[in-house]
């Protein structure tokens, strides 16, 4: 089974991607589970959203409290929040962020997790127009996780894309450029 935890404000679309995460891995005959965590929370309040993974039917139902991966959709998140808590010794960190990998280990103090970055903030405003960075993190967890190829990838998030922007058909193309540049783009630190 794989466990990813997201790290996000309300309104960055942390819930969304943890939703299309699970919907993609549906889509390939994995059991799934994507749910997010928070209470009265306004847009910008910090929370996290839920991922697992399995070949198998998943019979827990709880948080995470032990993830294979973080992801972190913004990166001041970083150092306030302890986003590497509880990450698997074998775990890896992928976080949102222009900032450079000496910056990045000074705010995760030590962590000795393989970390990757990719500045999905930039692909989205460059692609979609609008700082959007959940389909690009989307695709490069999925590129870190070794989940499925980059062809595979595609075909899901069109077959998930059309059925979302059913009614914005003229969005498809933009996110599906977004997906294809995050998942040649994303880098270990």
């Amino acid at each position: 089974m794989i466990e990813i935890r997201w790290h996000g404000r309300g309104g960055q679309g942390a819930k969304t991607a943890s939703l299309l995460l699970a919907d993609v891995a549906f889509n390939t005959g994995k059991y799934i589970q994507g749910f997010p965590e928070y209470g009265p929370e306004r847009m910008g309040a910090p929370l996290t959203a839920y991922n697992r993974i399995d070949d198998e039917p998943i019979r827990i139902h709880s948080n995470i409290y032990k993830p294979d991966y973080v992801v972190v959709v913004d990166d001041t998140l970083v150092g306030p929040v302890d986003v590497a808590k509880g990450l698997s010794p074998n775990g890896a960190i992928l976080i949102n962020t222009s900032l450079d990998g000496s910056e990045l280990k000074k705010k995760l103090n030590g962590v000795s997790n393989k970390v990757y970055t990719i500045d999905a903030s930039k692909i989205a405003l460059e692609t979609i127009g609008a700082n959007f960075p959940n389909t690009a993190l989307l695709a490069a967890i999925i590129k870190v996780t070794g989940l499925m190829s980059k062809e595979d990838l595609e075909k899901n998030m069109l077959d998930s894309f059309k059925h979302k922007f059913a009614k914005k058909p003229e969005v498809i193309e933009p996110n599906m450029e977004a997906v294809r540049r995050a998942y040649d783009e994303v880098k270990e630190v």
